[in-house]
This record gives structure tokens, C-alpha cells and sequence, in this order.
């Protein structure tokens, strides 16, 4: 349990939020939310102690422990991945290195032997010796082979770290523990491991992430920063999202009286509480809807991009035939060979594989970016593409502000082009920043503005959703929903895969897996085909 009382952080005259007094109780998840920039992780750090606040304390329960994500990636390049995953329960470490120490000592005395026997019996109290075993299963959970558990952290790669990260965080189950963005650089298929896990643990959880789908499997609650205020209320991101802009629209109608507005409040959260109770939500379980308020469902300060891809014509019956391609990376890695597939029309395609380099070598392959090593593609008359690729570095390596940039991708005057990066959320001044200085997420919705203005009837995505803010995802996802062209999309992010791709593509080392169907359906598919595997093995 953590007790948050009276919490303000300010940093010069700038407040981010003050008289913050809320009480995370053990057995719940929550959801923290926020525009960037709100305090989101200063919130997380000043819980765990990392920043002071300007008012106010945290509080946890007597004896409980505290467990962070570490975002230093560096720091434990000495210590070995199965070390480093062990040292995330401090004192366990800690006895188990002085007890180690003690049995070394080439001179063993009476005293280092009632000193060992205290410590024997705290290591056996603290689960000392499953440790090892425990800290290796979480760590192939999360895709960390058993071969690199004894290599040292700074033979990893980034990736690998991270996820070693977060075994480090998630070990001897912590009373309370702090996530920040804890599905970043993870595949799908260890993100569905860690909502499984988390949906299973049953102390304390507060979580700050982008995956929208991450969120709403996880969450029994959210934890909304706006308004310089911190608010809690029951439910996950889904029924905050809609329940603000149902309020915002509530707002809008002038004319609507307060007793309509609470009826229709009222049906609304009827509503999705049914669907929560039917969904295969972990946190259905939970019951994270039972002390809802309809009080507590306000408009959000939240801004959209004003995302739309509109087609010049529409496309042909012939929209793209792939024969026989075959690419292999720079370290002599097969990506893939014979690829044979053929785009039909209205057709979202999402494609997959373990190795994220074959959907990029794919679409730079289709772009006329790279030459395939054998095979032909061939796009139909009418198609014209968009594309959105995975390294968008080459285009800001350009001296030119963000309105001369953008000028340059399409036709108009100079009111045509400050509106257009006004709905894309760049305001006034800022218009004028040079490209090269630009964070990661404004030089994606840099990338986006400049595919909307080609007017393209099929668009190609590598991993769209990477740097981009919450707002930005779902005014992106909502419009890609729309779109009545082709999309070829490769993603990480659960709920915009599902939501958009009617088409699956998995790309194998053996060839492909095909399938007219929504993403969850093909994971049902795959989980009944690995349980009838594993009934014939036995």
C-alpha cells in the first residue's frame, strides 16, 4: 500500500500539480495518464524517493518493500544477468553476498559461524534458495535465452537489457512496484506475458505506459493528470478515453439538461461494465468498475492531432503482387526467402515476425528503397503509396525550419501550411524551430503531416506508433480505422494491430502464415493450435 498526502511538486513558478492525497491499496493496478509533460514519471519518482517533493509525503506500509524499473541501463555492466536480476530484492542480495563472503574466509571463526547461522535463516526467510531458479524463470518469460544468464550485462544488447530491466523490477514480488513504460522494446508476445503476469500479482502496481491494449488488460484503475491536478477513478484507459470524450460532447450541447446528462452517464458505464464482465480481461476479475461515480467523468484539457489521409482516387482491383523475395541482413541473418503474397483491394494488412528487420527490409524492398537479393513485386496502375518508415533520420538532416520542411511535400501557400501544422498541435513560434532539433515524437507527426499531403490510397507503416504520445496514437488509430484504402503496417502495439489489420502476415524462417482474420482471432488460433500440440506430445 502507498498513502500519498498532501503531495505538491512545483518547479520554479511552473506548478505541476498540488494537494495530491490518494491511497494505492495492494491487489490493484494503476494507470497513470497524462499529456507529456503533465509529471507523469516525476509523480513515480517522487514516490519512490527519487525526486523531493515541494509539499506533502509518501508513505508506505510497515516492512513492505519498494521495487523501480531502472531506466540506467548501464549501471550493472559489471554484475552478471542472473546478479543483476537478484540484486532487485536489496536485502536478499545483500545477505546473500555477505553469507558467500563469510564461507570463503580462509580463517572460518566461531563468530563468522553464529553470524553465518543468522543469515542462513534470514536467506531462508527471504526465499534465498529458490532465488536463482526464480530469477531464471523470470527471465525466459521474458525472452532472455538461459545461455546469456551467466554473461555479464554489458555483453547485451540494448534490448536484451531492458528486459532484464525488468526482471530486476518484478523479482521476489515486491509489496509495491513502479513501472515506467515497462513495454517499450518488447515484442508482442512477451507484452501478453507481462499483462498474464501482472494479472496474477496481487500487491500494489503503479504503471506508466503508451500501450493503450497494455493498459486496459492491466488496470483496475486510472490515475489521470490534467486540470495541475492529480484524480483517481475506477476503470482502465478505455473507459476513460471514452468516457471523457462522452463528456466533452456532454459539454458541447448546451442545451442538454443535467438529468440527461446523468442518464446518459448512467448507461454508459451500464454498458461497459457488461463488457468487461464478458471480455478475457485480467482485470475483469477485479471488479475495477464497482465504485464507479458519474461525477467523476469530466472533459479532458487533452488535445488531438488532427490526423486525416484522404485519397486522391481510388484504388484498382490490382494492388500489389510480391513473388519470390528474398533479403537477408548485414550480418548474414536470413530474413526471409520465396515471400509470395498478393494485396487484394480493402485489405489491411499487418505483418509480423520475430525478427523486426524483415518488416523493414520488406517495406524498403516495396519502396524501391532497397534491392531484393531474388524475387519481383509489382503495384497496380491506380496505386499510389505513402510511406512511413522505421529510421526517419535521413529527413531531418536539413537545415530548414518546420514550415519551409513541410512546404516542400506538397502544394499551397504559406496559411495553407501553418493551418496544417496547427491541427498537427505545432503552435505559433514553434513553427520556426529548426528540424534537426525537433524531439522524436514531433519529428513523427512531422513524418505524418508530410504522408497526408501525398493523398495516397495505400499506406505503409514500419512500427507508426514509436515515439508518438497517447493523444497522437489514438487520433492516429481512429483515422487509420476509417481509411478506405490499403494499409501494409508492421506494429508492436496490440490495440492498433487488432483494431486495423483484417489481414495477418507472419513471416517465418519457414515461409508464411496467412490469415483473413483480426489479430485477437489469431491469437486464439495459435493458443488452440499449441494446446492440441502439446496434447499429442503427451
Amino acid at each position: 500500500m502507498i498513502t500519498v498526502t498532501n503531495l505538491a511538486i512545483q518547479f520554479g513558478k511552473r506548478v505541476l500539480y498540488k494537494d495530491v492525497n490518494i491511497k494505492f491499496t495492494s491487489g490493484n493496478i494503476y494507470g497513470i495518464i497524462g499529456a507529456n509533460g503533465a509529471g507523469k514519471s516525476t509523480l513515480l519518482k517522487a514516490i519512490s524517493g527519487e525526486l523531493e517533493p515541494t509539499k506533502g509525503f509518501v508513505e508506505m506500509g510497515p516492512g513492505e518493500r519498494l521495487s523501480v524499473l531502472s531506466q540506467d541501463h548501464f549501471k550493472f555492466d559489471d554484475y552478471t544477468v542472473l546478479d543483476t536480476v537478484m540484486m532487485g530484492h536489496t536485502t536478499l542480495y545483500e545477505v546473500s553476498q555477505e553469507r558467500d563472503a563469510l564461507y570463503a574466509k580462509p580463517d572460518f571463526s566461531d563468530e563468522d559461524g553464529i553470524r553465518v547461522a543468522e543469515l542462513e535463516e534470514k536467506f531462508a526467510m527471504l526465499g534465498g534458495y529458490t532465488a536463482e531458479s526464480d530469477a531464471g524463470e523470470l527471465l525466459s518469460g521474458l525472452g532472455i535465452k538461459e545461455a546469456l544468464h551467466q554473461k555479464k550485462m554489458g555483453e547485451l544488447s540494448g534490448k536484451e537489457k531492458v528486459r532484464v530491466m525488468l526482471a530486476q523490477a518484478l523479482f521476489g514480488e515486491p509489496d509495491n512496484l513502479l513501472l515506467d513504460e515497462p513495454t517499450n522494446d518488447l515484442d508482442l508476445e512477451t507484452v501478453e506475458w507481462l499483462e498474464d503476469y501482472l494479472g496474477n500479482f496481487e500487491h500494489t502496481v503503479l504503471v506508466v505506459s503508451h500501450d493503450r491494449h497494455f493498459l486496459d488488460q492491466v488496470c483496475t484503475h486510472t490515475v489521470d493528470i490534467d486540470f495541475n491536478k492529480v484524480t483517481l477513478f475506477s476503470g482502465n484507459y478505455s473507459f476513460w478515453y471514452e468516457s471523457s470524450q462522452l463528456a466533452l460532447r456532454q459539454a458541447q450541447n448546451q442545451k442538454m439538461k443535467a438529468e440527461e446528462k446523468k442518464k446518459q452517464l448512467e448507461e454508459f458505464i451500464r454498458r461497459f461494465s457488461a463488457n468487461v464482465a464478458k471480455s478475457r480481461q485480467t482485470t475483469s476479475r477485479k471488479k475495477m468498475l464497482e465504485k464507479l461515480n458519474v461525477e467523476e467523468i469530466k472533459p479532458s484539457t487533452r488535445r488531438y492531432p488532427g490526423i486525416i489521409f484522404q485519397m486522391d482516387r481510388e484504388p484498382g482491383n490490382q494492388i500489389l503482387e510480391v513473388e519470390g523475395l528474398r533479403a537477408t541482413a548485414e550480418d548474414g541473418t536470413l530474413l526471409f526467402d520465396n515471400l509470395s503474397f498478393t494485396v487484394e483491394k480493402e485489405q489491411k494488412v499487418v505483418f509480423l515476425s520475430r525478427d523486426p528487420r524483415a518488416m523493414t527490409a520488406l517495406f524498403e524492398i516495396v519502396n524501391g528503397n532497397r534491392e531484393p537479393e531474388a524475387g519481383t513485386f509489382k503495384w497496380g496502375v491506380t496505386i499510389t503509396t505513402a510511406y512511413l518508415p522505421l529510421d526517419n533520420t535521413e529527413f531531418f538532416n536539413v537545415d530548414m525550419n518546420m514550415l519551409d520542411w513541410l512546404s516542400q511535400y506538397g502544394q499551397g501557400n504559406e496559411v495553407f501550411f501553418k493551418a496544417y501544422l496547427g491541427r498537427m498541435l505545432f503552435k505559433d513560434e514553434e513553427i520556426l524551430k529548426q528540424v534537426k532539433v525537433l524531439s522524436g515524437g514531433e519529428k513523427m507527426r512531422l513524418m505524418i503531416s508530410r504522408m497526408q499531403l501525398k493523398n495516397a490510397n495505400c499506406l505503409i507503416l514500419d512500427t507508426p506508433t514509436n515515439h508518438l504520445d497517447m493523444e497522437s496514437i489514438q487520433a492516429f488509430n481512429n483515422n487509420l480505422k476509417l481509411f478506405k484504402g490499403n494499409i501494409l503496417f508492421a506494429s508492436h502495439d496490440h490495440e492498433f494491430i487488432n483494431t486495423i489489420a483484417n489481414r495477418i502476415i507472419e513471416i517465418t524462417p519457414n515461409g508464411t502464415i496467412d490469415k483473413l482474420m483480426n489479430y485477437e482471432d489469431y491469437i486464439y488460433d495459435a493458443r488452440i493450435k499449441e494446446l492440441k500440440e502439446q496434447l499429442y506430445a503427451k
